[in-house]
């Protein structure tokens, strides 16, 4: 069992944070998005720009509930009572793009089939599918140097990252990064479907691709098609009353 936080003043909006990226590990372990104890996402505490949270080292992502979540400092130092540690791959990315970008409030990092394959071609993702289409141009590449454990990694990480906010770790996998969890969480959603298409488009015959222009009104167009409101609210929250009926400890 994870060793629960120890009981010490929290503010109302970090529990709520806690919950919220909580509810989210769930989520990808119901989409099957995990991978054993490994990959990772983050979510800065709200109001304390220099702190984050992170699912403890050695638990799957099914078994993270809001209190066992590892709060750390921006230096890798946990701030919070848990027995277990700090995945040293997920500190350094994720503590790299919470210091160095202010809008990257939420960090996700997977190893899924369908995101490493798209990952180890040469030519990435292509604009072959709806999804795919609302990427084009918007996706940076990092080429693969080694398990990302080293910090000197860092200066490169952010000159491959650019301007942009989703990036394809080459031969490795996925980063999505977004203002909210439920914003991350959408285009997380998005970026995988595409991944997984194309996989099998190119299983079904010769792709297809989108002309330039199409995919410029469909990038226009795109946020007119969801749910008024905040990006990817009302998606993440019905995927919670899933995850909710199936099991509900995420939110101790």
């Amino acid at each position: 069992m994870a060793t629960a936080l120890k009981k010490s003043p929290m503010t109302d909006a970090e529990w709520e944070a806690r919950q919220q990226l909580a509810a989210c590990y769930r989520i990808f372990a119901y989409y099957g998005w995990d991978e054993l104890i490994y990959t990772h996402i983050s979510l800065r505490v709200p109001g304390e720009d220099e702190t984050f949270l992170i699912n403890p080292f050695g638990l799957h992502f099914s078994e993270v509930t809001a209190s066992n979540l590892l709060k750390i400092d921006i230096e890798g130092n946990k701030l919070c009572d848990s027995n277990y540690p700090v995945n040293r791959a997920g500190f350094v990315q994720h503590s790299l793009f919470h210091r160095a970008i202010p809008d990257a409030h939420c960090v996700m990092h997977t190893h899924t089939t369908a995101g490493m394959a798209v990952a180890s071609t040469r030519e990435g993702l292509t604009p072959t599918s709806f999804y795919a289409g609302f990427f084009a141009g918007q996706i940076a590449y990092h080429d693969f140097e080694g398990v990302t454990i080293r910090d000197e990694e860092g200066p490169r990480f952010l000159a491959s990252l650019g301007n942009k906010r989703f990036m394809i770790l080459r031969n490795h996998g996925l980063l999505v990064m977004g203002e909210t969890v439920p914003a991350a969480f959408f285009r997380y959603f998005m970026l995988e479907r595409a991944c997984q298409i194309q996989i099998a488009t190119r299983q079904a015959g010769t792709p297809l691709e989108i002309p330039q222009d199409v995919i410029d009104v469909h990038q226009r167009d795109m946020y007119g098609a969801c749910p008024p409101g905040h990006f990817g609210v009302t998606e993440f929250n019905a995927m919670t009353r899933i995850i909710d009926r199936i099991d509900p400890s995420w939110r101790d």
